[in-house]
């Protein structure tokens, strides 16, 4: 018989209040070891707070939780030994050199001149800032700084990361690579706790998402559970004259599009339910222009769920 691995972060009924406003109303989380659980949220909702708690940094007003198989509240040290956080801004000191800021790194985490020496090529390397190495952090862009703060926050070889909005104020092409890293250290068996605004960042990063909403947890689940909690996927018709429109619509059903040229039809947009729609289409000598097919993604599941709009997309390269 195989029992299934501890979960690397657990929390139950975790509270935190400043006076009358609650920031968190008893939330639970369990995050599986080696996976990327992805906590989403407006500014406010309580993000930034969940990763303090869990990360030792201010104590929960209720509840528990265990970070690497640690009691957050009764054995902090321990779990600070086994984690590593990254903040929404890069920690870094920009007076020293990429190479002196995890030097700094590797001394508050006890390591030897040799252990630490070698620690710090072996980031250097990962991290593509070999060449950058022997200059102060002030010069390095906005990616290579966050690049640098990753780095700091993998000296100790955490098992379990913390990555508060890691990509906020990224270019697309610097995004994308701090992505790459957090797919790369899940490879290696890290756990990784990300919060974020970015719907298009969980739903490429993550095994597991949680929406977070005025402190409470409104829904769970992979990226392709949570979008089928919402209905609404459509085939978009586009049609060269009115009239034609108005013959799909009269065979077809659906809801008028955006001008009177396009036609939303419910549908799945698979492949044999586009094939069916085409067929009834040219059985009726109807042509069609162009269609487009729209399935829920994230954005549509957080604004169904909190009634809020995400932070502004960035588009992508």
């Amino acid at each position: 018989m195989t029992t299934s691995p501890s979960p690397a972060i657990a929390a139950t009924g975790l509270r935190k209040s400043y006076g009358e406003h609650v920031v968190l109303d008893g939330i639970d989380l369990a995050v599986a070891p080696g996976t990327v659980f992805a906590l989403l949220g407006s500014n406010g909702a309580g993000k930034t707070t969940t990763v303090q708690i869990l990360s030792t940094l201010i104590p929960a007003g209720g509840g528990e939780a265990r970070v690497a198989g640690h009691d957050v509240a009764r054995e902090p040290d321990a779990v600070r030994a086994a984690i590593g956080v990254t903040g929404q801004f890069a920690a870094v000191d920009g007076l020293l050199t990429g190479t002196e800021n995890l030097l700094l790194m590797a001394d508050l985490h006890h390591l030897t001149r040799a252990e630490g020496r070698q620690r710090i090529r072996e980031l250097l390397e990962r991290f593509d800032l070999v060449e950058a190495a022997g200059k102060p952090a002030s010069t390095y862009s906005g990616g290579m700084r966050r690049r640098l703060d990753l780095a700091m926050g993998l000296v100790g070889q955490p098992r379990v990361l913390f990555l508060d909005e890691p990509t906020t104020g990224l270019d697309p092409r610097s995004r994308r690579a701090v992505w790459q890293i957090v797919r790369d250290l899940v490879a290696d068996g890290t756990t990784v706790f990300l919060t974020t605004q970015y719907l298009e960042e969980a739903d490429q990063l993550a095994d597991r998402i949680a929406v977070l909403d005025h402190g409470r947890l409104v829904a769970q689940g992979t990226p392709d559970e949570l979008k089928r909690l919402v209905p609404g996927g459509h085939i978009a018709l586009r049609f060269t004259a009115p009239a034609g429109r108005a013959a799909a619509a009269a065979l077809l059903g659906g809801a008028p599009g955006a001008d009177d040229l396009t036609l939303q039809v419910p549908g799945d947009g698979g492949v044999t339910s586009l094939r069916t729609l085409l067929d009834r289409l040219d059985g009726a000598a109807i042509g069609v222009e162009s269609l487009a097919v729209h399935t829920p993604d994230l954005d549509d599941v957080f604004l169904a769920l909190t009634g809020q709009p995400t932070a502004e997309r960035v588009p992508l390269p």
